[in-house]
């Protein structure tokens, strides 16, 4: 009994079984499951923040502004990605592109230079 034959009988397309259970169907086969991420505003570290005041020009950073940034930070990124989910289901779209962020960045009031009119126009304001 050679490996052949223990693998045509298991499987007759001589594949793994990494595909069983991932497609749609009523098969009580293996599920994905999606990992719940929580507290990942964690990932933007103290050096992180230090690095983004120093770009501001801050010498001297506090203890505690650490966590008043990561809260700051979250409160921002949620308002922006929520205008685009927003944007996204009304064009039927599932992907953010970043015309969508800008558009969003637009609307809310905080433009980005160097991506095109601020006005709203479509077209750039040199010409």
């Amino acid at each position: 009994m050679g490996f052949s034959s223990y693998n045509s009988a298991a499987n007759p397309q001589g594949r793994g079984k990494g595909a069983q259970g991932l497609g749609k169907g009523k098969t009580v086969g293996l599920k994905r499951h999606r990992k719940v991420l929580r507290d990942n505003i964690q990932g933007v570290t103290k050096s992180d923040i230090r690095r983004l005041a120093r770009r501001g020009g801050v010498k001297r950073i506090s203890a505690m502004i650490y966590d008043e940034t990561r809260g700051v930070l979250k409160n921002r990124l949620t308002t922006i990605i929520r205008e685009c989910c927003t944007i996204l289901e009304y064009r039927g779209k599932k992907t953010v592109t970043v015309t969508d962020v800008i558009f969003v960045l637009n609307r809310l009031g905080a433009p980005i230079y160097g991506f095109g009119a601020i006005d709203g126009s479509g077209r750039s304001k040199n010409t």
